[in-house]
């Protein structure tokens, strides 16, 4: 069975530093502890007393004062790595994590989790090529030599970088290696760790070239197993949940995301707040539990994206050139119909292709397969149709000979439809109101990845009234626009209410309006 060295990188709260090392190493496991040098002397002395007659605890043999993007992180991994390799002969798997991770699996579950999976687990991306590095310096994180902290010394930082940028100092990457990038949280296995502490000791030069690269801890381990380890027995992920904010922050996580925590596919999870002292209770219980069956959603990041999103409705890029130059026309006419229910809306306008001669084009900005003649390219992907979206929709005007023409809207996208009336053509809205019940709601947090098929029903039940919430919201934003043109059909009204809105919709005689609202599977989920 497999046991578990963890390699602890930790610089406060010593109190839980040692409730997490009696926390995991109660289950048979193991730990080994690098406490910054940085950090105080008293509260590693507390640490070493506390766990002093822990035998399956040990301690890096020298504390180094770490700082961020510094090789002094991957000094200190290694430093806990090579205590840990050599007083703990019974573990098969290296597990790194911080002060802020908790296990969101019980030991049981991982255990037999690794034993089934013979693999290393840790991110490994190509460093030019990926694009892991969304923003900052790339490339020139190796070609040059960087022997400041940009944090505490950014002068120096940026001066030394400049000198070598000016006078062309730049170096090669060792001939034989492929650097890699990806999280410094990784779980090797004994083999793949006793390789790459051999790799440190024969290859100096590798050696001289990360300690002088920018924020090594993302790339030394990441490149050294890709170098050392068959691509078959590399799964490019970590086993710990971890997310980060628009700004770039890590996520922090609170008492009430225990059910949230349980449900992802992962062991582990940071950071896990210092206030939250119920979560770590309940989580510290869990991994001591057995027979505890965990369902798999992995929700997690869909769902976070969601909460979040709702504090920035309407914050919209100012529009580009081709948007506020460009206008559809005075002599056209665009009529949009903005339904939740995507099915419902696709069948009101198949029967209006049946029965009309307007050209009507579906969820063109939500689908991407919606089908759509040839445009030189515009008509090719979501981030094209919208970006240049009245360029798109004057060349649909003009593929189809017409001065009409019909496309169906999400709610959502209130800055389509601003964006659409504040133009010189005639817009038409039709709104169809729908009713939804919590079977539906669930089935539309699925869809859209917000719930799997596995997740908890007491998550579920947390989460239905804020979708309901929010396709209301969505509804009420629409409403509260005031614009022109707007008209509504309702699922809860007869059909003859619902004739006299889709004939001023569709400037039709009322007949051939009641044959539309009179479809009798309109409505059907």
């Amino acid at each position: 069975m497999a046991r578990i060295a963890f390699i602890l990188l930790c610089h406060k709260d010593p109190e839980g530093i040692v409730q997490q090392a009696e926390r995991l190493t109660a289950a048979g496991d193991f730990m080994s502890i690098h406490f910054d040098a940085r950090a105080k002397k008293a509260d590693y002395q507390l640490i070493r007393r506390a766990l002093a007659s822990n035998p399956n605890v040990t301690f890096a043999r020298r504390r180094i004062k770490c700082g961020w993007g510094e090789w002094s992180l991957v000094e200190a991994t290694l430093a806990a790595t090579e205590a840990a390799v050599a007083a703990f002969p019974q573990a098969t798997h290296f597990y790194m994590l911080s002060g802020d991770c908790m296990s969101i699996k019980s030991a049981e579950f991982a255990h037999e989790f690794l034993e089934a999976n013979d693999r290393d687990f840790i991110e490994s991306f190509d460093f030019l090529s990926s694009d892991w590095i969304k923003t900052g310096m790339k490339e020139d994180r190796l070609i040059y030599r960087h022997f400041f902290n940009e944090r505490g010394r950014k002068w120096w930082f940026y001066t030394s970088y400049e000198f070598q940028k000016r006078l062309g100092l730049t170096r090669k990457v060792p001939d034989d290696i492929q650097v890699m990038i990806g999280s410094q949280w990784w779980c090797l296995r004994r083999r793949t760790v006793e390789w790459v502490l051999k790799f440190c000791r024969e290859r100096r030069d590798v050696m001289r070239f990360f300690r002088t690269t920018w924020i090594p801890d993302e790339t030394f381990f990441q490149t050294l197993v890709r170098h050392l380890v068959p691509d078959a027995e590399i799964e490019t992920r970590t086993l710990t949940f971890l997310m980060f904010s628009d700004y770039g922050m890590p996520v922090t996580f609170y008492n009430d995301h225990y059910d949230l925590l349980l449900s992802q596919d992962y062991l582990f999870a940071r950071k896990i707040s210092v206030d939250a002292a119920e979560l770590k209770a309940r989580l510290g219980d869990l991994w001591a539990s057995e027979a505890v069956q965990f369902p798999i959603s992995n929700e997690g990041r869909s769902l976070y994206g969601f909460i979040t999103g709702r504090g920035r409705i309407g914050r919209r890029f100012a529009p580009r050139f081709w948007e506020t130059e460009a206008s559809l026309g005075h002599e056209r006419e665009l009529l949009l119909v903005v339904c939740k229910k995507w099915h419902v809306a696709k069948r009101l306008v198949e029967r209006v292709r049946q029965l009309t001669d307007i050209p009507a084009i579906d969820y063109m900005f939500n689908e991407e397969a919606t089908p759509l003649p040839d445009l030189g390219g515009i008509q090719t992907t979501l981030e094209k149709r919208t970006r240049h979206r009245r360029a798109l929709l004057r060349m649909l005007f003009d593929y189809h000979g017409t001065n009409r023409l019909l496309v169906c809207l999400d709610p959502a996208a209130i800055d389509l439809l601003q964006d659409f009336y504040a133009d010189r053509c005639v817009t038409r809205t039709l709104e169809i109101d729908c009713e939804f019940t919590d079977d539906y709601l669930l089935g539309h947090a699925r869809r859209v990845g917000l719930a799997g098929e596995r997740t908890p029903p007491e998550v579920l039940n947390r989460l239905l009234p804020t979708i309901r919430y929010d396709v209301r919201f969505e509804s009420d934003r629409l409403r509260d626009a005031n614009f022109p043109n707007l008209t509504r059909i309702r699922q809860a009204a007869t059909v003859e209410e619902n004739v006299a809105p889709l004939a001023s919709f569709l400037s039709l005689p009322p007949e051939t309006a009641r044959e539309i609202a009179a479809t009798h599977y309109l409505f059907t989920d």
